[in-house]
């Protein structure tokens, strides 16, 4: 788990220095995998979702990645002219996507490489955080229309442009449910006119 950048193919970028363990590591094996999670706003990394990219890192030209990661982390610029740090860039050979309790599986590396980025990517930390500190009757009042029953808490942990998951608990038992939005979103508006529309259903 460090920095990284990911490029137009989902192919993570790293810019490590040659002293570090991990990097000696790829030079005796190539093979690797970069464990990428979800901020934890629901206050259990368990119920975040993550993704473990796995396959073989190798070094790349700084002139083909060093912009793309610059974008992304500018305090690497005091790094760039230090000669054992270097660019890699891991070649992805599978995917293993966690999306909360219950929900998980593999992904295969043609797959990944052609999904296109979740229209609410950028804007998801903070419809869960709202939706977490201000919202959390309607998230229970929601779980229970979709399942019948009402837990004690409901927290967003995930939302994407098809729909959302919960955490749940009800007394001891926690889980986790996929609740779909009635129809795709594109941005945070539509997402909030959503989940009211989906509130008021439950009165």
């Amino acid at each position: 788990m460090m920095p990284f950048a990911a490029d137009d193919r989902g192919r993570p970028v790293f810019f490590i220095s040659n002293m570090a363990m991990h990097t000696q590591n790829l030079h005796q094996d190539p093979r690797a995998s970069h464990l990428i999670t979800q901020p934890d706003i629901s206050g259990d990394p368990l119920g975040a979702a993550r993704l473990t990219l796995i396959g073989t890192a190798s070094e790349t030209p700084s002139a083909e990645v060093r912009d793309l990661y610059l974008s992304r982390h500018q305090n690497a610029r005091f790094w760039q002219d230090y000669t054992d740090f270097a660019y890699y860039r891991l070649e992805i050979q599978g995917v293993y996507y966690i999306g909360g309790f219950g929900v998980m599986g593999w992904v295969s590396a043609e797959d990944y490489a052609a999904a296109a980025p979740d229209p609410l990517a950028e804007v998801a930390p903070g419809i869960i955080e709202h939706m977490n500190a201000d919202h959390g009757d309607a998230l229970r009042r929601i779980a229970q229309h979709d399942s019948g029953e009402m837990p004690d808490e409901a927290s967003m942990t995930a939302v994407d442009r098809l729909g959302f998951h919960l955490r749940l608990r009800t007394g001891d038992r926690v889980h986790g449910s996929r609740i779909a939005f009635p129809r795709e979103v594109r941005d945070m508006n539509t997402v909030r006119a959503l989940l009211i529309e989906m509130t008021r259903a439950c009165s």
